[in-house]
């Protein structure tokens, strides 16, 4: 019997197009088989990279190193908010994530005196307002204090062409058409992956195949679960992870609420946090999908927090990711997804497999709702928002 994913990619043309299908399935699908190629391609630069995270300060035994700021807008923030504890694990430096939209009336504050810094902008396109603004910023206003690396989908993207900036352009496959970003999240969290772990001790690699295998062996039963319960009429999703896995969460209530039109009301949240105000969200038309960890110390905590959903009876429905088989969590929920990943798996180098739960998640309900994945907007949003006035400082 085919999965749900699959059924969908063996509509006809003419269908795919009707129903807005032509881009969405097809990008979620490829997503495990493109990770090898921008490995492959970061690899051919990795002389090059090296130099230049090597001019940088990182990796360099500086005594010292550069602040290092991750940025983008909406989907490209959360890239940055899932690679910052593994870039300060790796770099031994000062990493935070801020998004371009809050960089842009607020670089100066975020740019300490007399300190070296990195910034590293993700954007699918290269073209949204606020990241070329942020980036234009950064190379007038500090073009000594502040080293530019721009990682990009587009190679015609303008931030891929500004002087001063090192580009780093993926491949075009993963410019994502549909107006959600899914593979060109996934491919920048590898593209980002790989810098951590250039020059470690321990190679990427086994991690890349690694996330591969567990992708590949995911859609499926992801697919059908996500197809099943997207059938059962809800009105909110919450999204819960820690750590790496926040930023999964975070991702997750967006693409459900960019391929809803806003129709789905959606939460992302810690296990620990949403006890303090927000569980208030969830309801009896509410599906919590919990992101559990492989940290022991955390997953305590979290296997806390949904045995006590579960016997309050707060939600309608709980979808659980666990990282291996075990007999707690598989009392959990009568949704269960395993990763099977291998034993002491990073979390922080989970994301590219996790999310794809929620894009999934995020698609079925679209179908569900008779909104075209590819185009669910009735104009409030587009695929590149290019269209931001920007002022000059002090203007």
């Amino acid at each position: 019997m085919t999965d749900p994913l699959s059924a969908l990619l063996l509509l006809s043309d003419q269908e795919k197009n009707a129903r807005g299908l032509t881009h969405t399935p097809r990008e979620i699908h490829q997503q495990p088989n493109t990770w090898a190629v921008t490995f492959r391609q970061l690899q051919s630069m990795e002389f090059s990279l090296a130099g230049v995270l090597a001019e940088c300060g990182i990796h360099s035994g500086s005594p010292n190193p550069p602040d290092v700021i991750l940025t983008g807008a909406g989907t490209s923030d959360y890239i940055g908010r899932c690679l910052q504890g593994l870039l300060q694990k790796h770099w031994r430096c000062s990493v935070r994530s801020l998004p371009s939209t809050d960089l842009l009336t607020g670089l100066p504050e975020a740019i300490l005196p007399n300190r070296p810094c990195v910034l590293i902008s993700f954007s699918r396109s290269g073209d949204s307002s606020e990241g070329v603004a942020v980036l234009s910023l950064a190379l007038e206003k500090y073009p000594q204090q502040i080293r530019n690396i721009v990682i990009t989908c587009n190679r015609a993207g303008a931030m891929a062409n500004m002087r001063g900036v090192f580009p780093i352009v993926l491949d075009d496959a993963v410019n994502d058409r549909g107006l959600a970003m899914t593979s060109s999240f996934t491919n920048m969290l590898i593209a980002g992956q790989y810098l951590a772990f250039l020059g470690a001790s321990h190679p990427y690699e086994p991690i890349l195949n690694a996330l591969t295998a567990m992708g590949r062996t995911l859609l499926v039963p992801a697919a059908g679960i996500a197809s099943t319960l997207a059938r059962n009429g809800y009105r909110r999703v919450c999204f819960l992870g820690s750590g790496a896995l926040h930023g999964v969460a975070a991702e997750c209530a967006l693409k459900v609420l960019e391929l809803n039109a806003g129709r789905i009301a959606t939460l992302a949240e810690t296990f620990l946090g949403v006890r303090h105000g927000p569980l208030s969200f969830v309801d009896s038309e509410t599906l919590v999908c919990a992101f559990l960890s492989g940290n022991p110390d955390r997953s305590r905590y979290e296997i806390d927090l949904i045995e006590e959903i579960q016997s309050k009876r707060l939600a309608k429905d709980v979808l659980v990711l666990s990282p291996r088989p075990a007999e707690r969590t598989r009392d959990l929920s009568l949704h269960l997804l395993e990763l099977n990943a291998p034993a002491d798996f990073p979390d922080e180098c989970r994301p590219p497999v996790d999310v794809i739960v929620g894009q999934l998640l995020a698609m079925f309900l679209s179908i569900e709702n008779g909104i075209r994945p590819d185009t669910p907007s009735t104009g409030a949003i587009s695929r590149v928002v290019s269209h931001v006035r920007i002022y000059p400082p002090g203007s």
